[in-house]
């Protein structure tokens, strides 16, 4: 089969599949880009997509193009290899015209694969995978995609890794967009280099996109949420290690799963422990009598403990 057996087969096999995934790209773009004017929007679009079967064989679909096209990435990395022979060994002068990420596909693409790992480790394993498996991965409603965001980027590291990896994507795009029209037949001196400037717009848009979401959230200048939780609210489990505390106690709000577990916790057994502020509403689904107004904590026989107990 030519598009497995011949160079021109897999060149455009890989140029198909990566138009396509960069078109992907560019709709995720869109989606993250509602999450500077509104959390709330961002959580809708999270909810309607989710685990629905549409949504699910589009992530198939995805999967699919992503796995042929690193596929045929290494498949034509180690033609190119072996064609070169001895050649391969000896030193190179720098090529006129040859652009340096154009000779260092493989590797960007090595650094994009890594960082799409922790990409979906921090997002589709706790939301998607989350609602396929009727159970939660993660501290927060598999739908609730801002609060996985705000979280994520609260974290030095996380944003660092982020930043290298959209580079990586950055410099894989502008090379890899208009090679790919290129491949299909775009092709001409006229149209070549306005193709070449086109791709370098386009690829910076869209990383400039999901840059502009990651430097946002990490520098704390997100949107509020309409309902969040009131300051000094505190959500505290039984061990005091797991508190939303000030303005960041989105997990206290009386919707929040994570928080109605959180403060199950602390009415859990003869209600030693108190749930404070709003959580209080949290506690009486578990036991109705244990928790009132007011930061109380109350015993099955009325007896409340007010304060610390």
């Amino acid at each position: 089969m030519w598009l497995f057996n011949s160079s021109i087969g897999r060149k455009v096999v890989m140029s198909v599949t990566g138009l396509s995934l960069v078109l992907f790209l560019l709709f995720h773009a869109s989606m993250n880009i509602t999450l500077l004017f509104s959390q709330e929007a961002y959580n809708m679009i999270c909810e309607f997509l989710g685990a629905n079967w549409y949504a699910l064989v589009g992530t198939l679909g995805l999967a699919f193009l992503a796995v042929v096209h690193i596929v045929y990435a290494f498949m034509l990395t180690i033609q190119n290899y072996r064609a070169r022979g001895n050649d391969r060994y000896a030193q190179e002068a720098r090529q006129e015209g040859v652009d340096w990420n154009s000779k260092n596909m493989l590797a960007l693409g090595i650094i994009i694969l890594g960082g799409l790992c922790v990409h979906l480790f921090n997002f589709w394993f706790r939301m998607q995978f989350a609602e396929i498996i009727g159970h939660a991965t993660g501290s927060f409603d598999p739908t609730d995609g801002a609060a996985y965001v705000r979280y994520t980027f609260s974290k030095w590291y996380y944003v660092a890794i982020y930043v290298v990896w959209l580079g990586a994507i950055w410099f894989h795009l502008t090379h890899g967009i208009w090679s790919g029209m290129h491949t299909l037949g775009a092709s001409g001196n006229t149209w070549l280099p306005r193709i070449k400037v086109i791709s370098n717009i386009f690829a910076t848009l869209i990383v400039l996109m999901f840059l502009s979401v990651v430097i946002c959230y990490a520098c704390g200048l997100e949107p509020k949420l309409k309902d969040s939780c009131p300051q000094q609210t505190e959500c505290c489990m039984k061990d005091k290690q797991d508190c939303c505390k000030a303005e960041k106690a989105e997990c206290c709000k009386a919707h929040d799963e994570a928080c109605k577990q959180a403060c199950e916790q602390c009415c859990k057994g003869n209600c030693e422990e108190c749930c404070k502020g709003n959580c209080a509403e949290c506690c009486k689904a578990q036991k109705p009598e244990c928790c009132k107004e007011g930061a109380e904590c109350c015993k099955p026989d009325a007896e409340c403990c007010k304060a610390e107990k």
